[in-house]
């Protein structure tokens, strides 16, 4: 699959899930680098720059995509040769897809140990880290039942509650609006995440903030399942986190919609929700409460608060 496939599967979210667009676009950086021809170091470098802008332009919430696309990149751009940025691309590639892949085992084993007995879960969206968790607190047997939501407009929910029943584990699907009607029978609250800013705050599929509101409410915890590479490093300067508006067909058929003159059909992709309302953040490298988020983009990801001047 060539660069522009890939980035066009990730934008069109046939390739979805932030490890998942992660890997897909080292996969394809690292592809493509390997295809160009001879080519002195400038060169090289300036081709997989475009390359990687390509990919970069595709989904701009998930951070997951430009860190990881930066931690290819940095040995890259550090060669003194040609033959050193080529290997630091294939070495690079490598290693994160091999680590982000066991992130993911580790994170279930630590979600897991912070899932009470015989407990009710409630979860949203798609996420193969809070997936893993539930999955794994089934093995030990802690798990009496979830509830996921359908997640509109793309129905990720399909995904989970398929994850979820070939598990073995017993599910409820709810509409998404129903969330907080079920919230009184729930444990615990459990997602993923496509970005976790410097204080805390987790940038989700839309819809969450709206249910860790209504578990709030009822005194329900939070938990967050979330690769290091998730933590948003810009945030320490102050930089938001784009929202991203996808195309109004996801919501309403235009051909529905054609004749609605006077309706305007908005699609927000995520929403954020505030370090207030989260309770635990599950990382491989440990369960951290949201405040220290700061520390995983210091300690794992090398970014500094003078980086940003």
């Amino acid at each position: 699959m060539s660069l522009e496939d890939t980035a066009e599967k990730i934008r069109t979210m046939e390739i979805r899930g932030a490890a998942l667009i992660a890997r897909a676009a080292v996969e394809a950086l690292c592809k493509y680098g390997e295809g160009l021809g001879e080519l002195a170091l400038p060169e090289f470098k300036e081709e997989l720059e475009r390359a990687a802008g390509v990919l970069l332009a595709t989904r701009p919430t998930a951070v997951s995509l430009p860190n990881a696309v930066n931690i290819v990149m940095k040995d890259v751009r550090n060669a003194d040769t040609i033959a050193e940025a080529r290997e630091a691309l294939r070495l690079s590639s490598i290693e994160f897809i091999r680590d982000s892949k066991e992130a993911l085992s580790k994170i279930a084993e630590i979600g897991a140990r912070h899932i009470p007995e015989n407990a009710v879960l409630m979860t949203h969206c798609n996420s193969q880290a809070a997936i893993g968790c539930i999955i794994e607190a089934h093995r030990q047997g802690k798990i009496r039942e979830v509830y996921a939501t359908e997640v509109r407009p793309r129905n990720q929910g399909l995904l989970t509650i398929r994850a979820l029943n070939d598990a073995g584990i017993k599910t409820n699907f709810i509409v998404d609006s129903a969330a907080r009607f079920y919230m009184k029978k729930v444990d615990l609250f459990i997602t993923g995440t496509d970005a976790v800013t410097v204080n805390g705050a987790v940038v989700n599929k839309i819809g969450t903030s709206q249910i860790a509101l209504a578990a709030r409410e009822a005194r329900v915890p939070m938990m967050v399942a979330a690769e290091t590479f998730k933590f948003a490093p810009k945030t320490i300067a102050g930089d938001l986190i784009k929202i991203e508006e996808r195309d109004s067909s996801e919501v309403l058929a235009k051909k529905i919609a054609g004749d609605l003159d006077n309706v305007t059909i908005k699609n927000p992709a995520f929403d954020v929700t505030p370090a207030d309302f989260v309770d635990l953040i599950i990382t491989e490298k440990g369960a951290i409460p949201p405040e220290m988020a700061y520390i995983i983009i210091r300690d794992y990801l090398g970014w500094e608060i003078g980086d940003f001047r």
